[in-house]
């Protein structure tokens, strides 16, 4: 398990953004630094395909785009979620409309993917901080048990395995993915 990393005087998120970055990333939530796990095979079999498929469907469009572990900062903390999905509209553009840097918003839709010896309690301050400003969606997906829980605002959260639809962001109307296709993708 991978522990805080706590300074001994309070940090605040001006000084954690200065530090240089981690490898893998670090998230700051309300003063405290947590590394995230190394990603392993599965963990980056599920990201890869993921971001693939939902920029496949929403980005020819302009309707969404996935990005994978992007830094985003907003409510005093800065997180790394494995991927980060924006309506198009959402996502922040310079005055060139090149996209910015820096994304000082909650995403439209955040994906954790389990890793072995993750904190679930770190996830989950990840989730409803997410969910707390302003996210739609959220999946924890855990590749050991082939289940994914879905988190919106104001809603018990939902649990789906085999043939059960996993839902996207509205505006992918083409979004078609059962947790058994999800998990298909881990065997060769």
């Amino acid at each position: 398990m991978t522990p805080a990393i706590q300074s001994l005087t309070e940090i605040t998120l001006e000084d954690f953004l200065q530090l240089p970055e981690t490898k893998p990333a670090s998230d700051y939530i309300k003063g405290v630094i947590y590394q995230k796990p190394m990603p392993q095979g599965e963990h980056s079999r599920l990201q890869a395909r993921l971001i693939s498929l939902i920029n496949q469907l929403g980005e020819p469009q302009n309707l969404a785009s996935a990005f994978p572990e992007l830094r985003c900062t907003f409510d005093g903390s800065a997180i790394v979620p494995d991927i980060s999905v924006f309506e198009w509209h959402r996502i922040p553009q310079k005055q060139n409309g090149r996209v910015e840097n820096r994304f000082t918003i909650a995403p439209d839709w955040t994906i954790e993917i389990w890793s072995p010896g993750q904190s679930v309690n770190r996830v989950m301050r990840k989730i409803i901080l997410c969910l707390n400003q302003g996210t739609n969606l959220v999946w924890l997906v855990d590749p050991e048990d082939e289940s994914v829980i879905i988190f919106k605002p104001n809603q018990t959260p939902e649990f789906k395995n085999g043939d059960n639809l996993l839902p996207g962001l509205t505006v992918l109307t083409d979004w078609q993915l059962t947790a058994r296709d999800l998990f298909g993708w881990l065997y060769l």
